[in-house]
């Protein structure tokens, strides 16, 4: 097994000893059971002697004590379920893995950093228990490895071999392959640092070392800034420039370097640094690895970071930001400050590193990229603008064609509903309403092969007047048509025959068996700016969840479907309202006055 290979990154949940899981469960619910002995017998006391009040029947009793036991039960183990998840594990670096409370949050686990490659932190601030499991594979020489465990940097156990008898085979993280697994041991974390170090005598300068830290990680501090000057064996670091909340520095051109140094820690590796440009809000420097020597405090060597001159572009404020570095640690920003130390440098260059020309150059360049890509980004907004105008003029001529395909549809449908009117009233012997229903007919006839695309209020009055006196022949319904004296119907134009198959329903299926009792209505209104067109009967109605076959309704749907493409700005919205005393069919134009 390898030193990282053998675990997933990532928190990972599988099924692990139930066995462990059952006994903790017991050991805790067996001591709340005991606690609540007093409970259960004042609770079984009263259920008796409600029992013999009530005269509640055996069974019943039988139920109420076993409901009681049961939640008795269900309470004592959730109780239990606080201490250790141990359905749920951590990846912890190695060969280790790891279970914790299972109500802690704010976990970061198997950190790796560069400086510390065979090193693992686990950051567990709010965990305070902790059970840690080592893994091996079985084609591992296992009586090679020895194992050393630190409780705040104290031993505990001391190279230690691992106990074979206490392997068993396990599915470590959830993994298809079998590994041999133990628990190395149980702990009361919080408030404390745990070190495992592990390493096979075959290789013993190849150690593994996994870090389980229990309390919060302090603030880095900044000891102080250097500006190194070389020497014949080097470089000195000149007198020591002490950590403010805000530092002046003055960087000259004998100044090659800046060096910032900050305490000692057991932990240095966890934390790195960036630098932003207060002016430019950017990051202009970021490391991850401190360095060590140079400066030695109290016989320490104190870890610093070397920074080029080159780094500072210009005079100005720089903030240096120090915070740890963990990749699975889901926190607020606001949450990353409580760990965030913040430093401004007052840098003050002896000289620019731009000079004037270069600066009116660049200002040159970037004056001709915005100026050529504003003139790029115009021609093609343009061609895209006159493409979309193309495609939108040919949707439009198109929905123009199947709209006249959908008219010369409708007029043959039309036509021969009339001369089914005539036919039918000849066969009734009616010859005078037979002639006055072609003398209307004839008008209706030219008025309805006129091929214009809209026409206005008045003439769509006019062409239903015609329409429903002819019918009036054959049914004998009344039928009125108004519309309120401020609406010109002269100058509104609507597309033609708009309402004629709407109301050719009505008087088919609606009123057509009523005789003189059958009643039409129409209205034309305007609302705002919509004009609303109504049809309204007193028909039967009907179930206008179902589909409707007729042929005129069919068609217009599919005219209304199309007039909205062409119409886009103005839409043409169909409702239907049917009961058994009558139907109502609205069509509103919106923005159409």
């Amino acid at each position: 097994m390898t030193a990282r290979g053998d675990q997933s990154k990532a928190g990972y949940s599988h099924r692990c000893n139930l066995t462990q899981l059952a006994i903790q469960i017991l050991r805790q619910s067996i001591p709340l059971l005991f606690r609540l002995l007093p409970f259960l017998f004042y609770g079984f006391s009263f259920a008796i002697i409600a029992a013999s009040l009530m005269h509640i029947k055996l069974n019943t009793m039988k139920k109420i004590l076993f409901t009681l036991l049961c939640f008795i039960i269900a309470l004592s183990t959730v109780q239990a379920q606080k201490g250790i998840n141990f359905n749920y594990t951590y990846a912890a670096g190695g060969k280790l893995l790891m279970n914790i409370d299972s109500l802690a949050k704010n976990v970061s686990y198997d950190n790796i950093f560069p400086n510390q490659p065979r090193t693992s932190f686990n950051y567990l601030p709010e965990v305070h228990h902790l059970s840690i499991q080592i893994n091996f594979r079985k084609n591992i020489n296992i009586q090679h490895y020895r194992y050393t465990i630190l409780i705040d940097d104290k031993p505990m156990v001391v190279n230690q071999p691992i106990n074979e008898a206490q392997l068993k085979d396990s599915h470590a993280g959830g993994d298809e392959e079998i590994f041999r697994s133990m628990i190395l041991g149980t702990f009361n974390i919080k408030g404390k640092v745990i070190t495992t170090l592990l390493y096979s005598i075959d290789k013993p300068q190849d150690i593994d070392k996994a870090v389980f830290y229990g309390k919060p990680i302090p603030k880095a501090q900044i000891k102080g800034f250097a500006k190194p000057t070389p020497v014949v064996n080097g470089y000195s670091f000149g007198s020591l420039i002490d950590s403010k909340e805000k530092i002046k520095l003055n960087l000259t051109k004998k100044d090659d370097e800046l060096t910032i140094i900050k305490d000692k820690s057991a932990i240095d590796y966890v934390y790195y640094t960036k630098i932003k440009d207060k002016q430019t809000n950017k990051i202009i420097f970021e490391s991850t690895a401190w360095q060590y020597g140079g400066y030695i405090d109290n016989h320490e060597f104190m870890p610093h970071i070397k920074l080029n001159k080159t780094v500072f572009k210009k005079s100005g404020d720089y903030e240096i930001i120090i915070q740890p570095l963990f990749s699975q640690w889901n926190i607020t920003p606001k949450e990353m400050e409580k760990y965030t130390a913040r430093y401004t440098l007052a840098i003050t260059l002896d000289q620019e590193n731009y000079s004037k020309s270069e600066l009116w150059i660049y200002v040159l360049r970037a004056v001709l990229a915005i100026g050529l890509a504003f003139i790029v980004i115009l021609y093609f907004i343009k061609k895209r603008n006159q493409k979309k105008l193309a495609e939108n003029e040919q949707q439009k001529n198109t929905a123009k064609l199947r709209l006249n395909a959908i008219r010369s549809q409708l007029n043959p449908h039309f036509m021969f509903n009339a001369l089914s009117g005539i036919q039918n009233l000849m066969n009734k012997n009616e010859i005078d309403n037979a002639n006055k229903y072609l003398s209307k007919f004839a008008r209706l006839t030219r008025n309805v092969l006129h091929d214009r695309e809209l026409i206005s209020l008045a003439q769509e009055e006019t062409l239903l007047d015609d329409y429903l006196q002819m019918e009036q022949l054959r049914f004998g319904f009344q039928y009125e048509i108004n519309h309120p004296e401020n609406l010109d119907l002269d100058i509104t134009e609507i597309p033609a025959m708009l309402l004629q198959p709407f109301v050719e329903n009505a008087v088919k299926h609606g009123i057509s068996k009523k005789g003189a009792e059958g009643k039409i209505s129409i209205a034309f209104m305007q609302q705002g700016k919509d004009l609303l067109l109504t049809v309204s009967d007193n028909g039967n109605g009907f179930d206008i969840t179902k589909k409707n076959n007729g042929l005129g309704l069919q068609l217009s749907n599919n005219r209304i479907t199309l007039l909205n493409d062409i119409y886009k700005e103005n839409r043409f919205t169909l409702a239907v309202q049917s009961n058994p005393g009558g139907t109502k069919i609205s069509l509103t134009l919106t923005d159409w006055l």
